[in-house]
């Protein structure tokens, strides 16, 4: 079981929610969000932060460190923040933060298909799930590009 973190963004306008692969890290290591309505009052530090998109997310890289290496999972100089975001130790749970919610009307269109013609259906989802992954690599979601 995954343990998923609710995190509010700096600004207070959104709350995001976090997947921590095999709950190897705490809740604690998201130590903030930045959502890209937030203001910029913290400067961007590639030691502490992750940009996706314009998203910033902030770890605690000792809390990390700490963890993944007494694990041997990695050696200190491997923990990056784009290490534990890529390798999902800390990542949305979504591709990006609101997905579930923007995609809805557009998956409910396609499920209509089901119980009309099985194999157009299939053939929808299919290509609607390739054409989105395309868009989502294309306009720089890191969960897109990896996936």
């Amino acid at each position: 079981m995954c343990v998923a973190v609710h995190k509010r963004c700096e600004c207070g306008a959104v709350i995001v929610q976090f997947h921590l692969r095999d709950n190897v890290l705490p809740q604690e290591v998201v130590s903030r969000l930045f959502c890209p309505a937030c203001p910029g009052d913290a400067p961007f530090d590639r030691a502490t932060m992750v940009n996706d998109n314009g998203w910033i997310i902030e770890f605690d890289m000792q809390l990390a460190r700490n963890i993944m290496v007494a694990r041997n999972l990695l050696d200190p100089d491997s923990a990056t923040p784009e290490y534990i975001f890529d390798q999902g130790y800390a990542c949305w749970l979504e591709t990006y933060p609101g997905e579930k919610d923007e995609i809805k009307e557009e998956k409910a269109e396609i499920i209509k298909l089901l119980k009309i013609d099985q194999r157009a259906y299939l053939e929808k989802i299919q290509s609607w799930n390739i054409n989105r992954l395309n868009k989502l690599k294309s306009e720089g979601w890191r969960k897109a590009r990896i996936a």
